[in-house]
């Protein structure tokens, strides 16, 4: 079989369109190995086949299209979860709502937890993992995205309780200890929805609303009648939200509220306790 170029070769045609850094990620994933192996065998040969589909991928890249959708994959506290267009990317800040919610579920012994819009299953699925001990719920509107979040469960060997519905309409008369979200809460119309790889991301996950919050405010108003007594309701939500999100729960009629910030130093998270009525 013939060749057509070697790895050093095309990182360096690749580096012209997209960074370094991206071109290594891709070119180890396609051949797998890892980086240290990619920059001890510049010289290596490439197939023409492996050539060509890394040629594919930098294309595609260029025109914006995330690496975790050209992976399939992205890690996410420690994990690599599948992923693809029907699904939001997971991203690392939202690690913080997984360590507030761990440290709230420390206080059960057998904690039931609800991830609403679980979307890639990753929060549902760490919490899980990260707490064999709990009872854990993931559910979101999207079958598409379901088929994600089953699978990740599956290869990853999590055992949770997988719903499509809309927020709590498949949940009638449940009741958790916690409900963990990271809904959609970006403005309509806001600029970074056309920027990056939010332009690939499916928008019904993305924005909710004149100011982001509309469905915030939807499973705020809801979440009393499916939380026990003195049980949490947790948020991820945007950089210049903590304001209102402060507004929302207290009208909520939720107490002990906590505001935390992400590792950017931005409040990213914000979390109230329900006493009941």
């Amino acid at each position: 079989m013939s060749t057509a170029a070697t790895v050093g070769a095309a990182l360096q045609t690749a580096r012209q369109s997209i960074p370094l850094s991206e071109a290594r990620l891709l070119l180890g994933y396609l051949l797998g190995k890892n980086l240290a192996w990619i920059e001890a065998h510049r010289d290596d040969a490439l197939l023409a086949e492996a050539e060509e589909r890394f040629a594919a991928w930098v294309a595609r890249r260029v025109q914006g299209e995330p690496v975790a959708y050209l992976l399939g994959l992205r890690e996410f506290y420690g994990r690599d979860f599948s992923v693809g267009p029907a699904v939001l990317i997971p991203r690392h800040e939202t690690e913080l709502l997984v360590e507030l919610a761990l440290a709230k579920m420390s206080k059960y012994s057998e904690p039931s937890v609800l991830d609403l819009g679980t979307g890639s299953g990753c929060i549902a699925i760490t919490l899980a993992l990260e707490a064999p001990q709990s009872k854990v719920t993931a559910l979101d509107a999207s079958a598409q995205a379901l088929v994600i979040a089953r699978q990740n469960s599956t290869v990853l060997g999590a055992k949770l309780t997988v719903l499509e519905g809309s927020w709590f309409k498949p949940l009638s008369g449940s009741r958790f200890d916690l409900i963990v979200s990271n809904p959609p809460y970006i403005k309509a119309g806001d600029p970074h929805l056309g920027q990056g790889d939010l332009r690939f991301e499916p928008a019904s996950a993305l924005s909710s609303g004149a100011d982001g919050l509309d469905d915030i405010r939807a499973i705020v108003a809801a979440a009393p009648d499916h939380l026990q007594p003195g049980g949490w309701l947790l948020f991820e939500h945007g950089y210049d939200q903590a304001n209102a999100m402060l507004d929302v729960m207290e009208r909520g009629g939720f107490t002990a509220i906590e505001q935390h910030r992400d590792l950017g130093n931005i409040v990213r998270a914000t979390v109230g306790r329900w006493q009941g009525r």
